[in-house]
């Protein structure tokens, strides 16, 4: 038998196989795996092959792709996703809703078999649903996600190109008027009242509000977390006026009986104790009973009384205001009231004035107010100047 190049591998059988085995190295790794064929010539050409693809990756050309990568499938790599958010504390019902509709497409799929062609029909196929720009990349964002986290723990070696489609037109504009906020607020559950009052106020995030603890409150101010701001910058704000008055009623409602005992809550805003989670149900009930939205069923292109609908048993889907919208309302309100954009921003927590752009922060109450300022500022200019024009004539012309 001829001796054995160094670096050219060897094939092998282990016992009780009834097939040929492979084991050639790349970068000190030995890796063995079966070339599923009985016949030792072909087993050869199997190595052959392999030692191409390892010489390939040693120049540059193209990356080695092991056994180990072959077998990886995406809901693997969804689930060690699922499982950093959840260890960072980033795990959101929404991070949830756009992980289930990617799971449902790419989970069985061996992550190899993605590829940026298969990506797009996926995106296709998501379009000719209705859905929306930025809810198709939230989906493909966490498959990004999913696969740069597997480069970077060794997993994989590369990642395809996943297209980011353009949100140029998705800017919200909702804004809550002061009647608004009362009507919605009147037909929220007791527990959402004050969570949605402060959200009105100072226009901070759902997970920001929800993630105060009682530790967070500091004489007259509170703060947030860096952990806790989606940007991880910590902010604080002083507590005075209603804001004031809110978290005394808060203290008020801390206590929580459970099991027979009486403890105190560390949330400021709970749910028997526990942190306040996903509520769009809640919201979206009290937002049509207001008036301020409505249902449909996608399928039967029908308005329906409820989250589903009673025709085809399907969810149904709800269009008006968003809790979100108390936002971009509070930066308003606070412009409104003369408080500097600067100011404006470190409070709600924004890290550009882009907001002023892209959330237009006007209404149509604004607009109509500009529009009747520049009418007087008009009549008054012209006024003057015929004013002029008559006390030039009367001194003769001068």
């Amino acid at each position: 038998m001829n001796k054995r190049v160094r670096g050219s591998g060897r094939i092998f059988k282990y016992k009780g196989s009834v097939y040929f085995w492979c084991a050639y190295s790349l970068r000190g790794k030995e890796y063995r795996e079966s070339t599923r064929e009985t016949d030792s010539i072909k087993a050869e050409k199997f190595l052959k092959r392999k030692i191409k693809e390892v010489g390939a990756d040693q120049i540059g050309a193209k990356a080695f792709v092991g056994p180990n990568q072959q077998r990886l499938r995406v809901g693997e790599m969804l689930d060690a996703l699922e499982a950093d958010f959840t260890l960072r504390g980033k795990a959101s019902p929404q991070f949830r809703s756009h992980m289930k509709t990617i799971r449902a497409y790419f989970g069985d799929w061996r992550a190899l078999e993605v590829t940026p062609e298969k990506v797009d029909k996926f995106i296709g196929e998501m379009q000719d649903g209705d859905y929306a720009d930025a809810t198709i990349n939230r989906a493909t964002q966490l498959l990004g996600q999913a696969f740069a986290l597997a480069v970077e723990r060794k997993h994989l070696s590369t990642a395809p190109k996943i297209r980011h489609l353009s949100e140029k037109d998705n800017a919200r504009q909702g804004f809550f008027e002061a009647k608004e906020f009362e009507a919605v607020v009147g037909l929220l559950p007791d527990y959402l009242k004050d969570f949605a009052s402060y959200a009105y106020l100072v226009g901070w995030r759902k997970g920001e509000i929800s993630s105060l603890q009682w530790e967070d409150v500091d004489g007259v101010c509170i703060r947030l977390r860096g952990v806790n701001a989606k940007n991880s910058a910590a902010r604080s704000i002083p507590l005075a006026g209603e804001l004031a008055e809110l978290i005394e009623r808060r203290k008020a409602a801390r206590q929580v009986e459970k099991a027979g005992s009486v403890m105190l809550s560390n949330c400021i805003f709970h749910l028997d104790g526990e942190p306040v989670g996903d509520f769009r149900k809640a919201w979206q009930t009290a937002c049509v009973k207001a008036s301020l939205g409505d249902f449909a069923c996608p399928a039967c292109e029908l308005p329906v009384d409820g989250h589903e609908c009673p025709a085809c048993k399907g969810a149904a889907q709800y269009s008006g205001k968003l809790f979100h919208d108390f936002r971009r309302t509070a930066v308003r309100n606070m412009v409104r009231a003369g408080v500097n954009e600067s100011v404006a921003m470190r409070i709600s927590g924004h890290k550009t004035r882009s907001i002023f752009d892209r959330y237009d922060i006007t209404s149509q109450n604004d607009k109509l107010d500009a529009m009747r300022k520049t009418e007087v500022y008009r009549k008054d200019h012209a006024e003057r100047d015929q004013k002029l024009v008559v006390m030039r004539q009367a001194g003769g012309g001068n």
